[in-house]
Formats: C-alpha cells, structure tokens, sequence
C-alpha cells in the first residue's frame, strides 16, 4: 500500500544519490512537496494508482533531440494527450525530432529512462536542454513527477516549480500548445 509523506524520506539507506540530491535542491529553495515511494511503473494502471495517492496526474516527460543531436529537449505535457512529433516539431522550428538516447539523458539530465523528470535540469550545468511545457500543465495548480528515480513520485505547486526551481537552475521554458488528438 501507497503512502503520501511530506518531504524527504526519513532513512535514506538505499536511495541513489540522484534522488538525495533532489530532495536537497528543493529543500534549499524552500519547495514543499509530497512524496510517495513505489515500483516502477510499466502500466498505466501503475501510474493511475501513483496519481490517486498524489491527488494529481504525474506529466508525461519526454526527453527529444533533433536528427543532429545538437539540440535536446524535455518535454513535458499531460499523461492522456498523444504526442505528435509533426505537431511540436513546427512550434520549435526543428526539422525533425525523436527520442534521445539514454547516454545523452544520462549525460545531460543524471537521469535513466523511466525517471525522466523536470527535476534533471538541475544536473544540466551546460544548459543542453531546453525546457518545454505544454499549456495545459501550466494551468494546473499542481504537478507530479519523479525526483530522477522512478520509484518515487513526487506533487507540488506549479507556481514553486516555475518560479524557484526553474531560476535555480538558470533554466527557462517555452510553453507550446499541443492538440495531441488523432
């Protein structure tokens, strides 16, 4: 059974590194946040289950690249809406997009698939990825994702994420608008 804490764990003993570090980061910015620990989650079932103890729809975080591989970017958007490639690629003025490969997420975020997370750009010291935010996250009070490890979920305020968190890290974002229906 699913637990909802507040803030970090109180035994670390086990944790990767990556995800004491998140907790510490948002710790030193002031951030609140809600925590609960899990398995990984490889069915949609897992990940509504994870959203009912949060109270909230954990993103969809997709970490893209363009066909050079000189541009990245981290995508994130609504747990239901479909991604179209076509559809963003025209919002960004890149050519063609596909997903990253797991070294670059690795080498850019600290990060492994399945724990894709907006929490990795506060290991992207060479600002290698840009951020992009659908609306529609935008418009929820609230948000959920993974402190770089997928067997934590994470919620906290949007407003703390876009205006603590983001400066931090001395990122920013670009909000785009993505239909996502057939």
């Amino acid at each position: 059974m699913m637990e909802l804490w507040k803030g970090r764990p109180e035994n670390e003993v086990g944790r990767l590194p990556r995800e004491v570090r998140t907790y510490d980061f948002l710790d030193s910015l002031g951030i609140e946040y809600y925590r609960t620990d899990h398995e990984m989650a490889n069915t949609m079932e897992a990940c509504n289950e994870i959203d009912k103890v949060l109270d909230v729809i954990i993103c969809k975080n997709l970490f893209l690249c363009n066909r050079q591989k000189t541009n990245f970017y981290l995508l994130m958007m609504p747990g239901d809406k479909k991604f179209k490639t076509k559809e963003l690629s025209a919002q960004i003025n890149s050519a063609r997009l596909s997903f990253a490969e797991p070294e670059d997420m690795l080498k850019h975020l600290d990060i492994e698939p399945g724990a894709v997370s907006i929490m990795g750009l506060m290991n992207d010291k060479e600002h290698a990825v840009q951020l992009l935010i659908d609306e529609d996250v935008l418009k929820g009070e609230e948000l959920g994702c993974h402190p770089c490890v997928c067997t934590s979920s994470l919620k906290m305020k949007t407003a703390d994420v876009i205006e603590k968190f983001l400066p931090a890290t001395e990122h920013d974002y670009k909000t785009v608008h993505l239909v996502g229906e057939d």
